[in-house]
């Protein structure tokens, strides 16, 4: 479930809050009932934060971690990947 304060509740229990969004969920806070900000740990907010390194730049970082771990990938790793059948028949007339 999804916990929600107002500021003015907030205000008044900050430090609890606090506590339970450090082991737990997020916390919405609202101003006249509608969603204005929301209360996260660090590690949430950090994990959010972290920049995408793209497909380029994720796949140098895994080669370089497969040759580090002399780990080798074959074409046969990739072989019973894919259905090699040629497909239902299709009548073109």
């Amino acid at each position: 479930m999804e916990n929600r304060y107002s500021i003015a509740e907030a205000k008044n229990k900050l430090p609890s809050i606090i506590h339970s969004v450090e082991k737990g969920p997020s916390v919405k806070l609202t101003r006249h009932g509608k969603p204005v900000a929301v209360l996260l740990s660090i590690q949430e907010y950090e994990r959010l934060s972290l920049k995408k390194q793209g497909f380029w730049r994720a796949l140098k970082t895994f080669r370089k971690l497969t040759e580090k771990e002399d780990i080798v990938i074959s074409n046969a790793d990739f072989k019973s990947l894919r259905d090699s059948s040629t497909g239902r028949e299709v009548d073109w007339s």
